[in-house]
């Protein structure tokens, strides 16, 4: 049996606006009406603790009321073909919804509280509201489970060692322009195909791979993007 290629899909938020989730980044983003300092900060946390809750109480409340698009189906789709890692700067659940399987999350997941005392000690969280005072086992408050500005990224090692396995490499609705996140991209080998599917310039300097810019929003050109690289083994 022929063994399967690796695909490293790497995803930012283009994917997750499409199904009507707000965007961090942006003229319309999020950080246009709110101060990062006020609300995604350690310190914001301690100091301005019912603001915070609140902003991301805000975020999961608008999550549950959004699904999949045609983008992360077209990604689950590409598991029965290849060997799938999806690696996403994104904090919804949007690509397990869709039914993707191997997922890492660089930037925390808004279904998740954690201890305030330890990074690796999360709870699933169902409901939309989490309240003030709530603590974990461990006698700590609960915070969101997202990785605050000024907050190392706990899981930037092990998306560093997928990337370097990659055979292609698919980089959606992203600006590439948040790092460490972004420098995933010169990771995988120089031999290794970068598909782009981006309307925008996402910041392409450095980049010595071959290189395919799809300039198509997420649900258009990542389900044209799968079907051609499916073709292209069968």
């Amino acid at each position: 049996m022929t063994k399967k290629k690796k695909i490293v899909v790497f995803t930012g938020s283009g994917v997750s606006a499409e199904s009507g989730i707000s965007t961090f980044r942006g003229g319309n983003g999020l950080w246009a009406n709110h101060r990062i300092e006020d609300i995604c900060t350690p310190e914001a946390l301690i100091y301005n603790r019912q603001e915070v809750i609140d902003f991301y109480n805000t975020r999961r409340k608008e999550l549950l009321e959004t699904t999949p698009n045609a983008a992360h189906y077209a990604i689950t789709e590409l598991e029965k073909h290849f060997d799938v890692q999806v690696i996403t700067q994104n904090i919804d659940d949007l690509h397990e919804r869709a039914g993707s399987k191997n997922i890492t999350h660089l930037h925390g997941e808004l279904r998740k509280l954690r201890s305030s005392k330890d990074e690796t000690a999360t709870i699933p969280f169902e409901d939309w509201e989490q309240k003030m005072e709530t603590k974990h086992a461990d006698g700590s408050l609960l915070r969101p489970f997202i990785v605050f500005f000024g907050e190392s990224v706990p899981e930037f090692d092990k998306a560093m060692k997928i990337a370097q396995q990659a055979d292609i490499l698919l980089v959606i609705g992203t600006s590439l322009a948040v790092y460490p996140a972004a420098s995933l991209v010169h990771c995988v080998p120089n031999s290794v195909p970068i598909y782009l599917v981006d309307p925008g310039e996402p910041n392409i300097s450095g980049i010595t791979n071959p290189l395919h810019h799809i300039k198509m929003n997420a649900s258009e050109g990542v389900p044209k993007l799968v079907e051609m690289l499916i073709k292209e083994i069968e």
